[in-house]
């Protein structure tokens, strides 16, 4: 999250530096995206997904990006007039075993990326698993809906043990609402739905767990 009126000045550094210090130090840059909506930071916000080969690896990196001068340079020359950074969160994830391989595009292509967080409720995160694997992520891909990744917090993260997060892609935002639509009235998971809720004995994600954040990657992104 950038400081008021340095958001251009995160995004400029990122494209003409950090992005490619990341890689030269083993970082592995798979996507940048920026908010959509102003509630979630349209002219603010950041968001990105590294992945390494252990947390060893991710620390290990890390520390030679921190101390490297060309980094120390780049960061020194863009807060000449103030920090950019407010504030920066992180977030340890691990594939699923049915979350598909992440390809980089690298070619602009039109569409849009949408974030998507649920939390299970109690208990039945291995059920939503189940469910995603077996049923929905083929119904998406029938419905035109891209699957990029899906993802659960890392043991200890916040959320872990009853938290889906998964990115998907689509055409716009107006076929993302259709495609959801057709979606919800296949009967195919129709079925799907009922069978594993009264397996479970209700509804597999929590009141209110199911948020939705839609994106634009940067053109700086190598999954575009």
């Amino acid at each position: 999250t950038a400081h008021p009126g340095k958001f251009e000045d995160v995004l400029a550094r990122f494209r003409n530096h950090t992005v490619e210090l990341f890689a030269k130090h083993g970082m592995v840059n798979l996507g940048y995206w920026v908010p959509m909506d102003d509630k979630d930071g349209a002219t603010n916000k950041l968001i990105y997904v590294l992945a390494y080969p252990s947390l060893a690896a991710r620390d290990a990196a890390w520390k030679a990006f921190g101390s490297d001068p060309e980094w120390q340079a780049a960061q020194k020359a863009s807060e000449t007039n103030g920090k950019l950074v407010e504030r920066a969160e992180q977030w340890f994830l691990q594939a699923t075993d049915y979350s598909p391989e992440i390809k980089p595009s690298g070619v602009a292509t039109p569409r849009v990326f949408e974030l998507r967080t649920y939390t299970a409720s109690a208990g039945n995160l291995g059920n939503l698993n189940a469910r995603f694997r077996d049923h929905t992520v083929a119904l998406f891909q029938k419905h035109g809906i891209t699957n990029i990744a899906y993802w659960t917090p890392a043991e200890k993260e916040k959320g872990a043990g009853e938290t889906l997060v998964y990115l998907v892609a689509h055409p716009s935002r107006e076929a993302a609402a259709a495609a959801f639509k057709e979606f919800g009235a296949d009967p195919a998971w129709q079925k799907a739905r009922k069978e594993s809720e009264e397996k479970a004995g209700g509804s597999l994600t929590a009141p209110g767990g199911v948020k939705s954040v839609f994106l634009n990657a940067t053109d700086f992104s190598p999954l575009r």
